[in-house]
């Protein structure tokens, strides 16, 4: 496949950026997301794909629950701090109105428009990124808006390479005993559409991880 043809469309589409927050225990994490979409309209699902590079992955591979902050064409500040520093040595949320989401989801009060998903099922078919389908349990919006676009923030230098993959999982984790992987209650639903999704996957050959707690 011609690869630069791939990246010109890509290119082209000029994805608006969000910011995935997420927390396992005591732990937080959040990064500047490009790859996300809505996966279904009823019931209604949206899909992030988070970079196994970032720290906000291996929080999220423990999490129940993530809030996707849309960001708007003012929040260039905002996706400088979620996107360029690392997260396994900073803590991104220090200085901001945070407020507790379900299951402890760390919420960013100044962002209006976001979703709060309630993790059902994660994808990993091989490559740098692994989606993340979540069921919405909540969606505020203060109106229409103008996104933040990757166009805009192309300039921003990633705390992470791509092809990083840390070992052990973050400093930060191991330092509060959160390294290892724990039990989390779960709803039905998820159970249900993890072990369809088991099936779908045994079938073409990719990796299904449930939530924590989920059985397999």
């Amino acid at each position: 496949m011609p690869r630069d043809a791939f990246t010109t469309i890509m290119s082209s589409l000029d994805n608006p950026l969000i910011v995935v927050t997420t927390a396992e225990g005591h732990e937080r994490a959040g990064c500047l997301v490009g790859f996300h979409a809505q996966s279904s309209i009823d019931p209604g699902r949206y899909c992030v794909w988070l970079s196994k590079a970032n720290h906000t992955y291996r929080v999220g591979l423990r999490a129940t629950h993530l809030a996707v902050q849309f960001l708007t064409s003012a929040d260039l500040a905002l996706a400088e701090r979620f996107g360029t520093l690392t997260g396994d040595e900073t803590d991104k949320f220090a200085g901001l109105r945070v407020g507790p989401g379900p299951g402890g989801v760390p919420v960013l009060e100044d962002c209006p428009h976001r979703l709060i998903l309630r993790r059902v099922v994660l994808v990993d078919e091989g490559g740098d990124h692994v989606c993340v389908t979540g069921e919405p349990l909540a969606a505020d919006s203060s109106g229409p808006f103008e996104p933040l676009r990757l166009s805009q923030a192309q300039h921003l230098e990633p705390g992470h390479r791509s092809q990083e993959r840390p070992d052990p999982p973050t400093e930060r984790a191991a330092a509060r005993g959160l390294a290892g992987d724990g039990s989390r209650p779960t709803s039905m639903i998820s159970v249900r559409a993890t072990a369809r999704s088991k099936q779908d996957a045994q079938r073409s050959g990719h990796h299904i991880t449930p939530p924590a707690g989920v059985p397999t």
